[in-house]
């Protein structure tokens, strides 16, 4: 778990303050440049920063009832740990995404393991057809270390989650509540279940009730935490399309499982394939599609650092903003076939990133610089 630091608390009361999104809290956090002081401005100030009459009324109503130390130690004793967006172990797929949730509320652990994700969702009104696929699906992931990430409703997220576990992977469920607020209730039992086996997340402050208007908004987080999303069946108004539209956008892989044209739980995922879905008709082709199948070494090739001089120079060049694979050639005065390779092989070790376009970014520092010595 990590500490609750001083600075940790008040990014996590903003979390609570009604009207403050990732959006308004960076814009805070510019204005301010630090969110103590932003937590305790005058009322003024803050419709100065641009915070609207209703936010402005939400927040100051908080900060006069809350204890931060009361905080605190309602989130330990409830076994809830926090991670904000500038921390080192914070999910680097969610971190990727436009507005990134600031706080996360976690009840288990992430590992850098569930970096290789795939998000399983469908319908809660799950055909016999559909519970077999999915578990089929989720199966084979869990089984080849890949974690399912889904969101703990009933129908297919739930037989997703359970399939992973009993094959002895990990799974990881986004709630639409508070962690500590698990929904639907009879999902407590599968929920400690995850907690044991992955992690139950939510940027819903711990209490939120499981409102109708929460669910929509965190498909996105969802489908940020994987590399591809795999809807089984969906009507044409269920939640896993939006979980698909959100996966799009972020430029993730979507696979749709084809089904009867004349039954509703599959109208959803058609017409998805009709839009350029790719249609799964084998679990084992998420695997081939995304090369999950070199999972093994995709983990033993993420903890090395720059090996020589030209990964090294690659690693110097580049920064958190994308930067063109011609222009990273231009600055290291390296042949084009020698960067292209060895931007390979550091994306493999997650040194580097490809971002579309040929467009590629620093992921994390290296712990000890080359050394020039092989």
């Amino acid at each position: 778990m990590v500490l609750l630091d001083e600075q940790r608390l008040y990014w996590i009361a903003f979390s609570m303050v009604k009207g403050i999104g990732s959006v308004r809290f960076q814009a805070l956090l510019e204005h301010f440049g630090d969110p103590q002081i932003a937590w305790n401005t005058p009322a003024d100030a803050l419709r100065a920063a641009g915070l609207g009459e209703k936010i402005v009324e939400n927040l100051v109503h908080l900060r006069s009832s809350l204890s931060m130390d009361r905080m605190a130690e309602r989130l330990d004793s409830k076994g809830i740990s926090v991670l904000i967006l500038t921390d080192e172990d914070y999910p680097r797929r969610l971190k990727e995404i436009e507005q990134p949730p600031p706080v996360l509320f976690l009840r288990g652990e992430i590992k850098p393991d569930d970096e290789w994700a795939v998000a399983v969702v469908g319908t809660r009104r799950v055909t016999a057809y559909g519970r077999q696929v999915a578990e089929d699906i989720a199966g084979v992931l869990a089984r080849n270390g890949v974690t399912v990430v889904s969101g703990l409703a009933r129908g297919t997220d739930a037989f997703a989650h359970q399939a992973a576990l009993s094959a002895g992977g990990r799974t990881l469920a986004v709630l639409g509540s508070g962690v500590d607020r698990i929904y639907p209730s009879e999902h407590r039992g599968l929920a400690e279940r995850i907690i044991a086996n992955g992690a139950l997340i939510s940027d819903y402050a711990p209490g939120t009730p499981p409102d109708a208007s929460n669910f929509p908004p965190r498909n996105r987080l969802i489908s940020g935490l994987a590399l591809a999303v795999v809807v089984v069946e969906a009507g044409l108004t269920s939640g896993a399309l939006i979980t698909a539209a959100f996966a799009a956008d972020q430029g993730r892989e979507v696979f749709a499982v084809p089904g009867n044209i004349s039954a509703p739980q599959s109208q959803g995922t058609n017409r998805l394939i009709r839009d350029g879905a790719h249609p799964l008709l084998d679990p084992e082709e998420v695997l081939e599609a995304l090369e999950l199948t070199r999972i093994t070494e995709h983990r033993a090739a993420r903890i090395i650092l720059p090996s020589d001089s030209t990964e090294a120079s690659l690693f110097e060049t580049l920064c958190q903003e994308p930067m063109h694979i011609d222009e990273i050639r231009a600055r290291t005065g390296l042949p084009i076939d020698q960067v292209s390779a060895a931007l390979a092989i550091m994306e493999l070790k997650g040194l580097v990133r490809q971002v579309g376009g040929m467009h590629y970014v620093a992921l994390r520092e290296a712990k000890e610089p080359y050394s020039g010595v092989n």
